[in-house]
């Protein structure tokens, strides 16, 4: 899911620091880094004059914890397979899709992901979405030699991140040691056998990303061979000529994912104003921004026609329902097993 990316923070940094900020304004959002750039949400400042106030978090659990806590925001960006647990803790209120104007050209594959909707309310607008997968240097690996299971080969000793998040990390094993059609609900054999691949990993682990600007630059300086993470990674490697791509083999094990943005039960904005955010973020414009500046597809089926279609082709984002359909989706995990996913995680990277 998230950091800013090397294009992106060249077109930031000629904004003026109140709209790339925006620390003073009331509408405030709990975000990754780097999603406070204005390309997202020029329709929103248009109309407010001012640029939401945003904080951010490193990862999903950390968002979940700190929200827990009592942090108060209006809207947050998690990702679908981590609403269920946002809902079911009291976190969220839903949202009124007469009031999203461009429900209605959502991709089909987004707005049906799970998560979005609960119990027929939707508690999530989908905004972008793309692929979790293994990177890796192509002068140091070959495409036929690839694999997800070399993390956990010796050779690669000192050479391998993945991230710092349970969850990912479990769907990494769970593809390498063929459980991943059982992610979401592993017995306790198949959980054994996923905890002990993540085991052997750790030996190789230079370090466990929580930013993924981290990875682009350990493998861009040639720290690290390969590194489990998102498809912008891969783009952010590539737009700045280092030899790296994804594998995309859904034979070999690739993710696909669904982010995007919930209503907060603690928001004290007005509704309209919250509505006007999330329609800035849903409009083809705001997509074309991402599509082209960030490789990320986006939610809304009217931003590619208007994107640079060679973009489009390129970053595999020309056929929605093949790329889902070719890879591990991040449902949500039982969530007796998400705690104990969790809790061994921490045991993983201690040593033990």
């Amino acid at each position: 899911m998230k950091f800013t990316p090397i294009k992106a923070i060249t077109i930031a940094t000629v904004l003026p620091a109140s709209m790339a900020m925006a620390d003073g304004s009331a509408l405030t959002v709990f975000d990754w880094s780097g999603y406070e750039d204005p390309g997202f949400f020029g329709a929103y400042v248009t109309k407010h004059e001012e640029a939401p106030s945003y904080t951010f978090f490193g990862s999903v659990d950390e968002a979940f914890t700190k929200l827990q806590s009592g942090f108060d925001a209006d809207l947050a960006h998690p990702c679908s397979d981590a609403v269920r647990k946002w809902h079911a803790a009291g976190l969220l209120q839903p949202l009124d899709t007469s009031k999203l104007t461009n429900w209605g050209t959502m991709l089909p594959e987004v707005k049906n992901a799970d998560g979005v909707m609960i119990d027929d309310q939707v508690w999530m607008m989908p905004f972008e979405w793309g692929n979790t997968g293994l990177i890796y240097r192509t002068d140091k690996i070959t495409d036929a030699a690839v694999s997800l299971q070399l993390l956990a080969d010796p050779a690669y000793q000192g050479k391998v991140s993945i991230p710092d998040g349970a969850s990912s990390s479990y769907a990494l094993a769970s593809l390498a040691t063929g459980n991943g059609a059982d992610y979401t609900n592993l017995d306790d054999a198949q959980f054994q056998q996923v905890s002990d691949f993540l085991r052997e990993v750790h030996k190789n682990v230079r370090f466990y990303w929580t930013d993924a600007g981290q990875l682009d630059q350990a493998m861009a300086s040639g720290e690290v061979d390969m590194g489990w993470a998102w498809n912008q990674s891969e783009l952010n490697l590539i737009w700045n000529e280092v030899p790296a791509k994804m594998m995309r083999d859904p034979e070999k094990g690739v993710a696909t994912w669904v982010c995007g943005y919930v209503h907060l039960k603690s928001s004290t904005t007005p509704v309209d104003q919250v509505y006007d955010l999330l329609n800035a973020l849903s409009e083809p414009e705001s997509g074309k921004y991402i599509i082209e500046n960030w490789g990320y597809p986006h939610a809304n089926a009217e931003a590619y026609p208007i994107s640079d279609q060679a973009l489009v082709k390129q970053y595999g984002f020309d056929d929605p329902k093949a790329v889902f359909e070719g890879s591990l989706f991040f449902d949500a995990v039982d969530p007796a097993l998400d705690a104990k996913m969790l809790k061994e995680f921490e045991r993983i990277k201690a040593g033990f």
